[in-house]
């Protein structure tokens, strides 16, 4: 028979392991097991390898692990129009040369995806690039406010703080219209990013993207162009307050949109 004490340190380490099978297993939902990353760069630098899951983009996946879609592509020999398929494996590993190349990626004719996939499986993308005039010149962006809200909570990025906002949280009323901030093209549309809610991206140039996030319903899909100021959604909610979380993102990494965004 066991006694009070000892039934006691049996639940005790019966509830220790659960958690960690939880933690786990909520850790193995959000990362692949063959990445890695430094938390001593807030946010932090992911490296390894990840594995095409099905729903997944390039563009989705270099937004997720902070990375230039056009680095991601020439260090993985993927070309325009970027498609990727299910079960292939993105290097996350990217060597300057890559880097150097990747800045000349916009220029580059389209062709056929990257080499690992030779074989004819249907592609896992969902973005189909129309070509879209509405792209602009890097330098050559007119930017618009996609709310007219107030900001809830302004763009922090430090090193010395773990409170991380990768763009601006605006406010307004649950259904509101969500404007895009610069003409450009629907490059993701979806719900597959954690912490993003229901989220659209758009490609404005080979350097610049816009992100719009939290949103209640959303009104353009991918490969679909866009111009400034068109309506592509309706404002949701962030837990129970109504918001939309906006980021911009040059060469892959989160910027200030204030610095780009009118004054007002």
């Amino acid at each position: 028979m066991f006694g009070v004490r000892e039934i006691d340190v049996f639940w005790r380490k019966a509830l220790s392991v659960t958690k960690c099978i939880l933690v786990f297993f909520a850790l193995s939902a959000c990362t692949s097991p063959d990445i890695y990353y430094n938390k001593n760069f807030n946010p932090p630098v992911y490296f390894g390898t990840h594995v095409v899951q099905s729903g997944e983009t390039l563009y989705k996946i270099a937004w997720r692990y902070g990375r230039d879609y056009k680095e991601l592509a020439s260090a993985n020999n993927i070309k325009s129009p970027y498609t990727v398929f299910v079960g292939q494996k993105i290097d996350l590993e990217v060597s300057a040369s890559a880097i150097q190349s990747a800045s000349n990626s916009a220029s580059s004719s389209p062709s056929g995806s990257s080499n690992v996939t030779k074989r004819k499986r249907k592609p896992e993308s969902r973005y189909k690039s129309t070509k879209n005039k509405n792209l602009n010149n890097s330098n050559n962006i007119t930017w618009a406010w996609p709310h007219v809200g107030l900001i809830l909570a302004k763009y922090s990025v430090n090193s010395r703080s773990r409170d991380i906002n990768k763009g601006i949280d605006i406010g307004g009323a649950v259904g509101d219209d969500v404007n895009a901030a610069a003409s450009g093209e629907v490059v993701y549309a979806g719900n597959g990013l954690l912490g993003y809610g229901n989220l659209i991206i758009i490609n404005h140039s080979d350097r610049f993207l816009s992100a719009y996030g939290h949103n209640q319903t959303m009104l353009v899909k991918e490969g679909e162009p866009v111009r400034r100021g068109q309506r592509i959604a309706t404002m949701g909610t962030k837990g129970q307050k109504p918001m939309l979380h906006f980021e911009i993102r040059k060469d892959g990494q989160p910027v200030n949109p204030e610095k780009y965004l009118p004054k007002r």
